[in-house]
């Protein structure tokens, strides 16, 4: 299965010896890896829009396992009209009165888009199921129709990227007590993330059941590790960018055309006339 192949080795002994993590990457190390990705991401962007490709990133993982740290840094550089992030919230009495899918399938790019979504459908193999916002039949027959659902997304001829990313139980909690504690993250903090917390082993099952039902040849779910924040975006963006069969289009520099002179006037603001921003810094 793809999923377990792409799990990071446990730690133990060899020789003798314990594994050594790898090196803290250095600020600027990471700096200059992620502008070469980013580069390569506005690569990508154009021959999406040239060739009209659609493309769907799923990201799924725990409460704080770094879902919005990489969506940030994809969407960095590249164009909202191309990069479109889905986060649906829970749905409101209307909406539940349409197909679970329904509600899903109405984001869908276009083409020439990509869409990223922070959360999907999967939450009902996850979140719905944990917190037993849906019953467990209504999870089992998801778990069994996703891999047909997901067969004939890709079959129209949609690009499906499926991403877990994987945190551990104590840099999970660190991570929440970080939101706690910090007034720049206390926005993060959802109820959903104090009602999951204790529930850590129900969701390590939902996890392994969802993985084991719904990887798939025509959409394999790759697991990111995610400790350490920085790789998982260097390594989710390049896994990204393996996926998509892009080519690199030739920029064909344009030659910037002279200004007119024609009806010049000293335009610059007088500040009797108008209001300026204080300058506070």
């Amino acid at each position: 299965m793809a999923a377990k192949a792409s799990k990071a080795s446990k730690g133990g002994k060899k020789d003798g010896k314990a594994k050594s993590e790898p090196e803290k990457l250095k600020r600027k190390d990471y700096d200059d890896a992620l502008e070469k990705l980013q580069v390569e991401l506005c690569h990508m962007q154009e021959w999406i829009k040239e060739t009209g490709q659609r493309v769907i990133i799923i990201l799924e993982g725990r409460d704080t396992a770094g879902k919005s740290g990489l969506i940030k840094v994809i969407k960095e550089r590249v164009s909202n009209r191309v990069f479109r992030v889905v986060a649906l919230g829970s749905p409101t009495e209307d909406k539940r009165q349409k197909l679970f899918m329904q509600r899903y399938v109405e984001q869908f790019p276009v083409a020439g888009e990509v869409v990223i979504y922070d959360r999907s459908w999967y939450n009902r193999a996850g979140v719905e199921r944990v917190l037993g916002y849906t019953e467990l039949d209504k999870v089992e027959a998801f778990l069994e129709g996703v891999p047909k659902f997901e067969r004939w997304v890709t079959g129209a001829g949609v690009i499906l990227i499926k991403l877990w990313l994987e945190i551990g139980m104590e840099e999970q909690e660190r991570r929440i007590r970080a939101r706690i504690d910090d007034p720049m993250r206390q926005w993060k903090l959802s109820s959903l993330d104090l009602l999951s917390f204790p529930r850590w082993y129900d969701y390590s099952r939902a996890r392994d059941d969802m993985l084991a039902a719904s990887d798939h040849e025509y959409a394999p779910w790759y697991v990111l590790p995610s400790e350490d924040k920085k790789r998982a975006r260097l390594n989710a963006i390049a896994h990204i960018l393996s996926r998509v069969p892009y080519e690199k289009s030739k920029f064909e520099a344009p030659k910037l055309p002279k200004r007119s002179t024609k009806g010049a006037y000293d335009d610059k603001l007088d500040p009797e006339k108008v209001r300026f921003v204080k300058p506070v810094y």
